[in-house]
């Protein structure tokens, strides 16, 4: 693997951030609004809450989580996506580019853009509603790190069903993360779901990774095993995943569907 090749994948999209600053908007302007719009909320809550539950604390933690994972995905897929809509995706296959170097340009956008707007957001509800992400302890790094994972692994399972489906079916991945989190318990635990969702909660990282932080804010740090099957998911997620893209990438190779990424359809 070329770590240049990577490099200038990641460079592209800068210089496509820097020819039309209007693409930040939906990069940093959505998380921002986010969780200034959480921040009011959970403060009013709080009015009605017990003294001994911190709102603010447990809303606004898995505010910054879920927005963290939910753009390393939407990164991923729009940088995807920027090289279909410019027209550009098929050059890089007729240069020595190879699919795993691509890959990793996109996990490397997502990964700096993403990092970006946690600091910000982050930075918004420190200043704007006392919001101290390290509440948490040392377990908001695996936290983050997990959420990481899954997020690649999501980013790049909607990405290759772009590929393999078409740039129409983009509209496949903007609602994944709302969907995604009514199973995961973002914001409530997954035990009060109904039995057939805790089912498929209970097969989403995400899920053991916000009982955990609840836990922690609650005092209780034994959260090794829920910490451990999120590890374990997350990497199985993001293997598959890959296996998944390199099957479509040589799926389309084969039957000359690559060509459709050549013009917007």
């Amino acid at each position: 693997m070329s770590i240049k090749r990577v490099y200038a994948i990641f460079l592209r999209q800068v210089f496509l951030l820097r020819s039309n600053p209007v693409r930040l908007t939906a990069h940093f302007l959505f998380p921002i609004m986010s969780i200034v719009m959480w921040g009011f909320i959970s403060k009013y809550m709080a009015t009605f809450g017990k003294e001994t539950f911190n709102f603010v604390a447990v809303i606004l933690g898995a505010v910054v989580l879920w927005d963290f994972m939910s753009s390393i995905q939407q990164r991923m897929m729009s940088a995807f996506l920027e090289d279909v809509w410019t027209r550009n995706f098929i050059n890089y296959f007729a240069s020595p580019l190879k699919v795993t170097e691509y890959i990793s340009g996109l996990v490397l956008t997502s990964l700096i853009t993403s990092s970006i707007g946690f600091a910000l957001t982050i930075s918004i509800a420190g200043l704007a509603f006392g919001y101290n992400i390290l509440i948490m302890g040392l377990y908001i790094f695996p936290f983050l790190f997990l959420l990481l994972l899954f997020g690649i692994a999501v980013g790049l399972f909607i990405t290759a069903l772009i590929f393999r489906l078409g740039p129409s079916a983009e509209w496949l991945g903007w609602p994944i993360p709302f969907i995604m989190s009514i199973f995961v318990g973002v914001f409530y635990p997954a035990s009060v779901l109904p039995g057939f969702m805790q089912i498929i909660s209970k097969i989403l990282p995400p899920s053991y990774i916000f009982d955990g932080m609840r836990a922690v804010i609650a005092g209780n740090f034994n959260i090794g095993a829920n910490l451990f099957l999120a590890f374990v998911l997350s990497v199985a997620y993001l293997a598959l995943t890959y296996l998944f893209f390199i099957k479509v990438y040589k799926r389309n190779l084969k039957t000359g569907a690559i060509s459709r990424f050549g013009s917007e359809e």
